[in-house]
């Protein structure tokens, strides 16, 4: 699909972490889905958690905009793929508005790549800006947003007021922001009714409390729905231009991968269209796996899989006729207790990386381990131990592959990121799996199995999920569980 699409749309950002976008966003996205609209939930950065409470408001998956994971050139193409059939889409910016990845620079100025500026720049998106006036007021809440809007080219379409203390004080900070010729679309008082809990990595993901997260889920668009002009917030959304290009679609993006990285193994049309075989590819999921791109398993179902998930916490053995398993990212070190006494999955996990194609990401990699915080888990990555560390590690990171593994052959470059406190001893296998630091290779390779701390958005790589569908039908030692 190539033609122009109307998709209103908003970015919802801050002058700073903390300020309630995450509050906003998730409202706007509830309160709008409430009133009967299909409407698009996304988030801007690798964020995994957030999507999971959008997911909740909207009925729709949560999806990731980062042009870092993917590239300029993809934002719009995934945005549509996502937007599509939905009235509106609320996009939540990351961080501060000009926060990115520092030292890539853009047209619009260096150091705010992926930004939520740079991601409203690449959508076109009026900007809705949720200012926390709990320690100011008046004009000094205004010359905060004259600074912001003045400052780059994004479009601030509107302001939202957080954490207001009284009527007063509402009063205030309106006047004053209004008097620049800006709209304020919403007003909020300080709200702990709506709090959401967190931990070490963050809030604590929706998977991991349903019920709990459903109703905070369900005040915050009461509460937003209350609070601000539902009505303007979608006439703002509706002012943003159509959106030229495609709609980004996986079977398209494996072909051209395969086509562009693999020219010594051209695609087979018969695997992709289905008249080969699907070889099934067990995702692990429940609680203590909740992170992961929803286009990943989209790649992979385009790629010729049949997706199958499981839980590590609840099933005592992989699903019937699986013959690869992806094991993602998410809290293990929580659950390690229930994970470690799951013995019958251990051992069904150990036995089966033997012989067939294992891909893991952080807590998959935690799980693969010899143990986790002195529980013993899976195995599969010998001598391997891993523990809680003093630490958060997190940030981008431009890997590039030490040696050939199910997905990548060895100096293939990607980008990527880390998001965990915790470490492992060693921190890398002799055939390690990347390396993105001075310090050294990162993550293990072993025969089919990759595991490592770095997280991927394949749609950068789609070639990645067709590999690992190939090695599902091709790797040795072939085990029917049907």
């Amino acid at each position: 699909m190539s033609a122009s699409a109307v998709i209103p749309r908003v970015v919802v950002a801050a002058p700073a972490s903390g300020s309630g976008k995450t509050t906003v966003a998730t409202g706007l996205m509830a309160a709008f889905a409430a009133r009967g609209l299909a409407v698009s939930p996304h988030k801007v950065g690798p964020d995994y958690i957030d999507p999971g409470y959008h997911a909740l408001a909207t009925g729709r998956p949560g999806r990731n905009l980062d042009p870092w994971l993917t590239s300029d050139e993809l934002l719009v193409p995934l945005f549509r793929h996502g937007a599509d059939g939905a009235d509106v889409a609320v996009v939540e910016g990351v961080m501060g508005l000009y926060d990115g990845a520092s030292g890539k620079g853009t047209a619009a100025g260096g150091g705010d790549y992926a930004s939520s500026a740079h991601v409203a720049s690449l959508l076109d998106a009026p900007v809705v800006l949720v200012v926390d006036a709990s320690a100011a007021a008046g004009r000094s809440v205004a010359a905060l947003v004259h600074g912001f809007r003045s400052f780059g080219d994004v479009r601030i379409g509107g302001v939202v007021l957080n954490r207001l203390g009284s009527d007063g004080h509402e009063r205030m900070c309106r006047e004053a922001v209004e008097d620049l010729g800006l709209p304020v679309l919403g007003a909020l008082r300080r709200h702990e009714a709506a709090a959401t809990p967190s931990r070490h990595l963050g809030l604590i993901p929706a998977a991991e409390r349903h019920a709990d997260a459903v109703a905070t889920v369900e005040r915050l668009g009461e509460m937003v729905a209350a609070a601000c002009d539902l009505e303007a917030v979608l006439a703002l959304a509706r002012s943003a231009p159509p959106l030229a290009g495609s709609r980004w679609d996986p079977a398209e993006a494996v072909r051209a991968g395969e086509a562009r990285e693999l020219p010594e193994s051209p695609p087979s049309a018969a695997a992709r269209d289905g008249r080969a075989e699907r070889p099934r590819v067990a995702v692990a999921g429940g609680p203590a796996f909740t992170f992961g791109y929803a286009e990943n398993e989209e790649l992979l179902e385009a790629a010729g899989a049949e997706v199958v998930r499981f839980d590590p916490l609840r099933d005592d053995r992989l699903p019937d006729g699986a013959r690869g398993v992806v094991i993602g990212g998410g809290f293990p070190e929580v659950y390690a207790a229930e994970l470690s006494a799951n013995e019958p999955l251990r051992a069904d996990l150990a036995a089966f990386a033997r012989a067939r194609p294992v891909y893991a990401e952080c807590a998959g990699l935690l799980y693969l381990a010899r143990e986790l915080d002195g529980r013993p888990m899976c195995g599969v990555l010998e001598g391997v131990t891993a523990a809680m560390a003093p630490r958060l590690t997190l940030g981008y990171r431009a890997a590039v592959a030490v040696s050939d593994s199910v997905v990548a052959r060895a100096g293939e470059r990607v980008h990527g990121h880390e998001f965990h406190r915790t470490v492992t001893h060693p921190g890398h296998g002799e055939t390690a799996a990347w390396q993105w630091s001075p310090s050294g290779p990162e993550g293990f390779v072993r025969g089919n199995c990759v595991a490592s701390y770095l997280h991927l958005h394949w749609a950068g790589a789609p070639h990645f999920a067709a590999r690992i569908v190939d090695a599902c039908r091709t790797a040795p030692g072939e085990r029917d569980r049907a």
